[in-house]
């Protein structure tokens, strides 16, 4: 049961979301914690563990890829044992309701995917599909062992997860889409994310000079909360999200 002070901010992000052109929703790793995948920089977090430096970025990788694929072996277990939580849910749900026109994730989990949506943006790449670096042959995850690493492809090349590494640019074809949708959303929704990461960061800013309202879902302020966001909701995505469809239904046309 929320308190009366959420309830009342869920009624307001009702109203906005139901009323003109639909929603774009950026999602973070906040969003999947309720999932089990605990973020990167948190407490809990890979990067308490593995420098992000040494294991995030290309030149890593290349450099040493054996090292590197320690960590994304230890990420590929926590991944592959998540299932969507309720704010996923929730998030389908509204594109089903025709509410919701796309969701942009940071997230390489596929959650969004298996949760039912249906226009995912995937903005740093999907830990579900790997690439040969010499032949670039793709392959999906469950086609390849990881008992020992690196894996490596038929041609004798290194194979590397369909993410994004520090230094690799955000796919063209991802970009072009997120800004596209946004610039023509009537509300734009950040959940489980500060944004703070470019481009992503650039995304609410944009909705907002395009017109659209800005509802921010966060257990904790970001630097949206002050000036961009035009609602801020303090609560777990899991709690609230689904709270916010039924009062969609609610509201919308018998």
């Amino acid at each position: 049961m929320l308190d009366g002070g959420l309830d009342s901010l869920l009624n307001q992000a009702a109203a906005m979301i139901s009323t003109g052109r639909p929603c774009v929703a950026l999602t973070g790793a906040g969003i999947s914690v309720e999932s089990g995948i605990p973020s990167f920089r948190g407490a809990q977090g890979l990067w308490t563990k593995y420098d992000p430096m040494k294991y995030a970025s290309l030149e890593a990788f290349m450099a040493d890829p054996a090292e590197v694929w320690k960590m994304l072996a230890e990420l590929d277990q926590v991944v592959g044992a998540a299932r969507p939580n309720p704010a996923h849910q929730a998030l389908a749900q509204m594109e089903e309701m025709g509410l919701l026109q796309a969701v942009v994730t940071q997230n390489i989990d596929g959650l969004h995917q298996a949760a039912g949506s249906k226009r995912v943006i995937e903005f740093h790449g999907t830990g579900h599909k790997l690439r040969c670096l010499s032949c670039r042959k793709q392959f999906k995850r469950t086609e390849l062992s990881l008992e020992s690493l690196p894996p490596r492809c038929a041609c004798g090349g290194i194979i590397k997860p369909e993410v994004i590494f520090i230094g690799e640019a955000i796919p063209f074809q991802a970009a072009e889409d997120a800004f596209s949708w946004t610039d023509h959303c009537g509300t734009f929704l950040v959940v489980g994310t500060s944004a703070s990461i470019t481009p992503a960061s650039q995304l609410p800013q944009q909705a907002k000079a395009h017109g659209a309202k800005v509802i921010e879902l966060n257990p904790e302020p970001t630097w949206l909360s002050h000036g961009i966001s035009d609602l801020v909701i303090p609560a777990m995505a899991g709690e609230a999200l689904p709270v916010l469809v039924e009062k969609l239904r609610q509201s919308a046309p018998a």
